[in-house]
């Protein structure tokens, strides 16, 4: 009789366990933050870190959505905001995590979906907190950091983010023309529950 009881309530206890996004924040002690490049004399010194097109970039702006509904307030989503060192700061149910792709591209996993790329990693991201600002790092794949690659859009130039690794597959098929960086991650701090429904 007990183990009837107990099984009727394994889907009301389901339904209450985290999914990402806000409650992720809640649960972790590492405060959101967001991501400026720090290269002295380069091209890419303190721009912003933007997640759009399910890669990370530097300069620009984020891809992010909101659904429409009543009663529905969206998140800004101008900012491209990190929670758990490992996760983009979104609303959307099961959130949406940071993961380094096969070819070493930091990449986001779409909204409703926990697929990646076989062979892809998953970290480890760390974040380190500091005054006034914190590191924010990967370390897998035997790498120390991030590196900026450039990607030529027309008559500019767009900066995609990868794993500071020898052995990535970058837009112009040669690592040396990328710049590696420090990521500092600089506090988030917001009235909104999370800066993103979610990143596309």
């Amino acid at each position: 009789m007990k183990f009837l009881a107990v099984t009727a309530l394994l889907p009301l206890l389901a339904s209450a366990l985290p999914r990402g996004g806000p409650m992720a924040k809640r649960q972790t002690d590492i405060p959101p933050f967001t991501v400026t490049s720090s290269r002295s004399g380069s091209p890419i010194h303190l721009l912003p870190l933007q997640a759009a097109g399910q890669s990370f970039w530097l300069g620009g702006s984020p891809a992010t959505y909101c659904p429409t509904g009543e009663g529905l307030e969206c998140p800004p989503g101008k900012e491209t905001v990190i929670v758990g060192a490992s996760s983009l700061d979104v609303e959307v149910p099961g959130g949406q995590i940071i993961y380094v792709n096969p070819s070493g591209a930091l990449s986001f996993s779409q909204a409703h979906s926990a697929s990646i790329p076989p062979g892809s990693s998953v970290g480890p991201f760390q974040y380190q907190p500091g005054q006034p600002f914190g590191h924010w790092s990967f370390t897998g794949l035997n790498t120390t950091g991030f590196m900026a690659c450039p990607q030529p859009q027309g008559n500019t130039t767009q900066w995609r983010v990868y794993a500071a690794t020898p052995k990535a597959t970058v837009p112009t098929g040669n690592v040396n023309d990328c710049l590696g960086f420090d990521a500092l991650a600089v506090p988030w701090k917001s009235n909104y529950t999370a800066a993103a429904w979610q990143y596309i």
